[in-house]
């Protein structure tokens, strides 16, 4: 149905994504979201964190600026990251994405749980083939660094 809490969160994402939703991550993150990535063994927990990780994600995956304050952080994402299907129901949604990284085709999904106001408690990525994810890793290491620093 389209009342469901996780149409009005993929609505804010995709926003998001294309950098049209005030308030930006703060907006749609829950305080206590938890952040599953292929590239880190441990969950991630709490919404400054998550933000952390989702910015250098889309810094690496779609050539997004992870802080638009230093330029110095763009990597090398070929700007062709593009969801290719969405499943949405109650509170859950799975978005499958391609892109390229370092010249090699990245396929994956993004798992997203809301509550319900339509913000997000559990962000998990979920990709491959391995190649991808090991140009992936060292991109968002690199740009994890400059972030913490």
């Amino acid at each position: 149905m389209v009342d469901e809490p996780i149409h009005k969160c993929i609505r804010h994402w995709h926003q998001h994504v294309s950098g049209n939703l005030a308030g930006g991550l703060d907006q749609i993150l829950h305080e206590d979201v938890v952040f599953l990535s292929p590239i880190v063994f441990t969950p991630q927990r709490g919404r400054d964190i998550t933000k952390i990780y989702l910015r250098a994600a889309g810094s690496t995956l779609a050539d997004l600026k992870p802080d638009d304050t230093d330029p110095s952080l763009d990597a090398s994402g070929a700007g062709k990251f593009q969801y290719t299907k969405q499943i949405l129901q109650g509170n859950h949604a799975m978005l499958e994405f391609e892109t390229e990284v370092e010249g090699k085709y990245a396929n994956g999904v993004d798992i997203i749980t809301c509550d319900n106001d339509g913000k997000i408690v559990e962000f998990k990525v979920m990709m491959r083939p391995l190649q991808a994810i090991n140009a992936v890793h060292a991109q968002m290491k690199a740009i994890l660094e400059k972030l913490s620093d």
